[in-house]
């Protein structure tokens, strides 16, 4: 009693409590619950938006905004792992003493009161088919053990014992499978970069946080091809990337969506793609009052004269989504206009809409009559080192489950009754610890195979 009441029994008590375990379950499925209703990895401005400032505080504090690398959802994914490990072992100690007993014993009674079992009579003498039972017992079920006294013989035979340890294969799975998660939370990430075309990085963004990553290789976009649909909707997008290691180029291939490319632990998923700022345009500045037009190719950055030195124009870069009055104009170049004499102030080049800087009304307008159209792509960087943790708890726990669900330990007991005239009868019997029916087919059709043999005269 004093040993149970020791602190280190306690502890070890707690662990390997059963309730421990469902509590710990609930939780998780409760917190789960709460992660898929509750918009993860979102920005501030999102949250504020979706469930006021007080409800945002909230989330903060908890980190329900990414609830899946929380330290307290860790912290209850590493107390399962710990309970399991601890029923595991206390279990574990008694079924190994039943699966590996120093000597194989069984009692006949148990047997005998079952329901499973047959009876028939061979017109041979108990010697014979003695010998014909045990080595048919031995060849269909395993090693024969025998328990003979004056007038009765008895072999007794099993198999499955080892299907007792299905379970403990099934809590491994789960061990790996929480495992792997708890790496992929502590160790890997998941980031995104923009490259485009031509460029190359080392260096990629967390999803959440944009804090930076350095990879141990560099990633280039030789090349990104979309095509549309007839609607304009994209039908495919693919980049062709290199990986380069160490100054030498390693890898060259395509990726598509849901097509990533796979190196060295390091995922690099497709995810999006856009137009790349241009370095220069072909700008034709048209003088309104004389209806002269002057054409140049302009430097991003660049300032040039406007005719009859009236001022300058500088290109100063290119907007993915150009905004004029809450309406989205798509792309375009925005550069600045200094007239002699009056203030400077900007316009923007929609692509769409070449002649969209007439309406200004102006001495001189603005349109851009080409340029080289380069595209980015959005790349998806991700690392989980607990994925192959996770893929051997998915093969272990189909094993475990088979063998729990699908398998069963058998023992079988033959017993064997001389009777006059030189006959003998024979008694079959048979326990198993799942599917007692299956069993019961089972014996028959053992006992009338072995009935058949001994009629023929075996």
């Amino acid at each position: 009693m004093k040993n149970k009441d020791t602190i280190p029994r306690q502890i070890w008590e707690f662990f390997c409590s059963v309730k421990l375990t469902v509590y710990t379950l609930v939780l998780l499925a409760v917190t789960s619950i709460i992660g898929t209703v509750v918009l993860q990895n979102g920005t501030p401005r999102q949250y504020i938006d979706i469930y006021g400032q007080g409800m945002y505080n909230l989330i903060k504090v908890f980190h329900i905004d990414d609830m899946y690398h929380a330290w307290w959802f860790l912290f209850l994914l590493a107390l399962l792992c710990i309970n399991i490990v601890v029923c595991s072992v206390e279990r574990l100690s008694l079924i190994w003493k039943i699966i590996f007993p120093k000597q194989i014993r069984f009692n006949p009674d148990r047997f005998l009161r079952g329901k499973t079992k047959q009876t028939f009579v061979a017109d041979q003498d108990a010697d014979l088919v003695d010998a014909v039972c045990e080595k048919w017992l031995s060849k269909q079920v395993g090693p024969v053990h025998r328990q003979n006294d004056d007038s009765t013989r008895r072999m007794y035979a099993e198999k499955g014992r080892w299907t007792r340890l299905g379970v403990f294969v099934v809590h491994a799975s789960v061990l790996l499978l929480l495992l792997g998660a708890l790496i992929g939370a502590v160790f890997g990430f998941k980031a995104n970069v923009r490259i485009d075309e031509g460029d190359e990085t080392r260096t990629v963004f967390t999803a959440k946080t944009r804090e930076p990553v350095h990879l141990d290789f560099v990633i280039r976009c030789n090349e990104f091809e979309v095509k549309f649909y007839d609607t304009g909707a994209p039908e495919e997008f693919r980049s062709n990337l290199t990986i380069i290691e160490d100054g030498d180029k390693t890898l060259t291939t395509d990726i598509r969506v849901n097509h990533p490319l796979r190196y060295k632990g390091i995922n690099i998923f497709q995810s999006s793609y856009g137009t790349a700022s241009p370095g220069a345009a072909v700008v034709t500045v048209a003088d309104n009052s004389t209806g002269q037009e002057i054409t140049r190719t302009i430097q991003v950055g660049e300032t040039i004269p406007l005719p009859d030195d009236a001022g300058s124009f500088q290109l100063q870069g290119f907007l993915p989504h150009f905004d004029f009055r809450g309406r989205n104009m798509g792309e375009a170049f925005f550069g600045k206009v200094s007239l002699k004499g009056k203030q400077e102030f900007q316009i923007g080049l929609p692509l769409q809409f070449p002649t969209f800087d007439k309406m200004r009304k102006g001495r001189f307008s603005f349109f851009v009559k080409e340029f080289e159209k380069k595209y980015y792509t959005g790349l998806q960087v991700t690392k989980d080192p607990g994925v192959w943790y996770v893929y051997a708890g998915f093969v272990l726990m189909i094993l475990g489950c088979w063998v729990t669900f699908f398998m069963s330990y058998q023992s079988f007991l033959i017993t064997l009754h001389p009777l006059d005239g030189g006959r003998t009868r024979i008694h079959l019997a048979g326990r198993t610890n799942r599917s007692a029916q299956n069993l019961k087919l089972k014996l028959a059709r053992m006992a009338t195979h072995l009935e058949n043999q001994f009629k023929k005269g075996y």
